[in-house]
């Protein structure tokens, strides 16, 4: 069909976007309507830039992998060459398609690692594009939630339908039933409503948490008790630092300083029974891995390694670069971990909240397989665990510093 005999373009001028605006607000995720040689005919929530102007050979028109996708008779939910989740719709009538509804082009948690290996380079080379240009666009690509994937899909389903619903009706001169879609967006409306007030009911308010531990820590700090002021304040920037959600890499530098929060607060609770040492050379703390690896180690050290000795122990955290990696290793001088314990870890199908598996899978995804966690001993006289990860840069990372403990 001819771009100009094409429906899809007058349905557009007859105020497309204001008959669907109230839906469209339940999303921020990117949706268009493309015809069928991949035009775009109308964005209805905006790409993001590195879409609309990196990565699309021709302005104005849909990348080949969205393409490579169109199929007049399914749907399509893929994962592009840059990692990115996307869906692509048909708009039937009779039995011909007259276009797509398309977009989300958001990272999943089991893509955003993909965002870390793009070559700004070759894309530099290929689209005549600024690397600082590049670099923003890419740092600014969304990690979703599946919840809100799978939401976002049925808004585009629903447009999908309904648009094809539309231009039947047009074409048979049948008025648009307008209390299909007020029913339809309702039941949508809802949806959304209850999974926000169910993930509401799983979250304190952070910032009652946060308000109402300073006002703890300025009672101590009038009643001269000085060492419960400063383990608030510390736990305090340790919620805090716990509860970021940016999806990004963190500073070794962070992490570290996160640790040392960690540390201090069992100090004073094991008192002669804990002893720590910290040696991170300056030159690998500006190195960047993701947030809340080292903490579940070190906790792990200290359940299994010191607090069943009569004694305590020591917990000794150092890093060091060899070439190309660099590898950070918590070692404690406690009795190894139980055999069940290490059986466990070792186990891929192990569900336990030792946390072993999560973080090296985490590691893995950011780095590639031949980065991660490894327990190179653990036996009657400690256990040693080591995290190695590259010394490429990897593009993107914002530098999140965490805040000194107050003292």
């Amino acid at each position: 069909m001819n771009k100009v005999d094409n429906p899809l373009k007058k349905f557009i001028n007859s105020n497309l976007y204001t008959r669907y605006s109230g839906i469209l607000s339940l999303s921020d995720i990117s949706l268009f309507l493309v015809d069928t040689n991949g035009d775009i005919l109308l964005e209805l929530i905006p790409a993001p830039d590195f879409c609309s102007h990196v990565c699309m050979e021709k302005r104005g028109q849909v990348c080949c992998d969205y393409k490579s996708q169109f199929n007049p008779h399914q749907e399509s939910s893929f994962v592009c060459r840059y990692g990115l989740q996307n869906i692509c719709l048909p708009i039937k009538v009779k039995d011909e398609t007259l276009g797509y509804i398309a977009g989300m082009q958001v990272y999943s948690q089991d893509t955003e690692y993909k965002k870390y290996m793009i070559d700004v380079q070759s894309l530099k080379n290929d689209r005549n594009v600024e690397l600082e240009f590049i670099a923003k666009a890419i740092a600014a690509l969304k990690t979703v939630e599946l919840n809100k994937i799978k939401i976002h899909e049925q808004l585009c389903r629903h447009i999908a339908n309904n648009i094809s619903l539309d231009l039947s009706e047009s074409v048979s001169h049948v008025d648009s039933n307008v209390a299909r879609l007020s029913i339809e967006k309702e039941m949508l409306e809802k949806k959304i409503i209850d999974l926000e007030a169910k993930n509401m009911s799983l979250v304190i308010n952070p910032h009652f948490l946060f308000n109402t531990l300073n006002c703890i820590a300025r009672i101590a700090y009038f009643e001269h008790s000085h060492t419960t002021e400063e383990l608030i304040y510390c736990l305090s920037d340790l919620l805090r630092y716990n509860l970021k959600q940016d999806d990004q890499l963190h500073t070794i530098a962070s992490e570290i300083d996160n640790i040392e929060k960690y540390l201090y607060i069992q100090k004073v609770r094991f008192k002669n029974r804990l002893e720590y040492t910290i040696d991170v050379p300056e030159k690998i703390k500006s190195y960047r891995i993701p947030n809340m690896v080292i903490q579940p180690i070190v906790e792990n050290a200290l359940i299994h390694g010191i607090t069943p000795k009569r004694d305590g122990g020591k917990i000794s955290i150092y890093a060091e670069r060899y070439k190309k990696v660099i590898v950070i290793s918590i070692a404690d001088n406690g009795n190894g971990f139980p055999k069940d314990v290490l059986d466990k870890i070792q186990q891929s199908e192990n569900k336990s909240g030792l946390g072993f598996r999560s973080t090296d899978k985490r590691l893995k995804q950011y780095y590639g397989e031949r980065y991660g966690l490894e327990i190179v001993k653990s036996d009657y006289s400690g256990s040693t665990v080591t995290i190695t990860i590259p010394t490429q840069p990897l593009g993107g990372a914002s530098d999140e510093c965490g805040i000194n403990c107050r003292r």
